[in-house]
C-alpha cells in the first residue's frame, strides 16, 4: 500500500486568534510549530494587507536569533509582496536585514528569508 502525503496550505485565522498564537509564539518557543502554521496561513490566505505585513514584521523584528519564524517571516513578507504589490519601507528594510543575516549566518535565520528577498526584488521590481 502506498501512502501518498499531501500538503495543504494553512487557511487565514480570525485576526484575534492570529494575533494569539503569534504573541504566544514570540513569548513560548514551544509554540512557534503552530505559529508557523498560522503566519503562513495569514500570508497567504488572509486578505487584509495591511494585517498580514504588520503581523509579518512584528514576527521578523520579535522572534529571538535562531528561531525559525524569523527566515519564515521574510519568505511570507515575499508572499504579502507578491500576492499585494506593494511593502512597506519598514517592511522592506526587514526583508533586506532578514536575508543578510541569513547570508551572514544561516544558525541565526535559516534560508527562507533569502527566498522571501528574491520574492520581494521581482515582484516588486527593486534593487
Amino acid at each position: 500500500m502506498h501512502s501518498h502525503l499531501s500538503f495543504e496550505n494553512p487557511p487565514a485565522l480570525p485576526h484575534e486568534a492570529v494575533v494569539e498564537v503569534l504573541e504566544r509564539a514570540l513569548h513560548d518557543r514551544s509554540a512557534e510549530g503552530e505559529a508557523a502554521s498560522v503566519l503562513v496561513g495569514t500570508a497567504l490566505n488572509d486578505n487584509d494587507a495591511d494585517f498580514v505585513e504588520r503581523w509579518c514584521r512584528e514576527v521578523g523584528m520579535r522572534a529571538v536569533p535562531g528561531s525559525p519564524l524569523l527566515g519564515l517571516a521574510g519568505l511570507c513578507l515575499g508572499h504579502a509582496a507578491r500576492r499585494f504589490g506593494h511593502l512597506s519601507d519598514e517592511a522592506l528594510a526587514l526583508v533586506e536585514s532578514l536575508a543578510l543575516r541569513a547570508e551572514a549566518d544561516p544558525s541565526d535565520v535559516d534560508g527562507r528569508a533569502l527566498d522571501g528577498y528574491d520574492d520581494v526584488r521581482s515582484f516588486l521590481h527593486l534593487w
